[in-house]
């Protein structure tokens, strides 16, 4: 089985999985809500890879002879604008990258198994931040008070 330090760091990223599961469950009902179709079927998927990720961390878990422990997590939040849910979701992935890139660290001499299966997860959240990076910076090309133009970016970026 594995070391306790090690299920209680895969049990604290599974909880970050489900955070942003629902993060962006309720982006796209928010968007969904205002008519950002594009966007909606957008953060749908993001919503569906953050749940594909949290199945990871349980079946190596499971593989390891472990219950996996599914922490409560915030399954609510409240957006004003596309603006504020692009900023969120990059915070929102930047700082599950940080805390990968930081486990992985420590798990390289703990349990170096478990170091390879975390690579997985800080090269999605590489991507993910680039993502997002592409978005802020598409943002800068629009004037995010002009509907219309939201609208464009919208439509052009999703």
């Amino acid at each position: 089985t594995l070391d306790s330090g090690v299920e209680e760091i895969l049990n604290e990223r599974l909880g970050d999985e489900y955070t942003a599961y629902y993060f962006y469950r309720n982006a796209a009902n928010w968007c969904k809500n205002v008519n950002y179709k594009k966007a909606t079927d957008f953060f749908n998927a993001e919503a569906e890879g953050e749940l594909g990720h949290a199945q990871g961390i349980q079946d190596y878990l499971t593989q390891w002879n472990l219950m996996p422990n599914i922490p409560q997590v915030p399954t609510v939040q409240n957006f004003e604008s596309l603006v504020d849910i692009i900023n969120k979701a990059y915070a929102l992935e930047f700082n599950l990258l940080e805390k990968y890139s930081e486990n992985q660290k420590e798990l390289a001499d703990l349990h170096p198994a478990t170091f390879n299966f975390i690579q997985k997860y800080v090269d999605i959240q590489n991507g993910e931040v680039e993502e997002y990076s592409d978005f802020l910076n598409a943002l800068e090309l629009v004037n995010i008070e002009n509907k219309f133009e939201i609208l464009y970016f919208e439509n052009t970026y999703f």
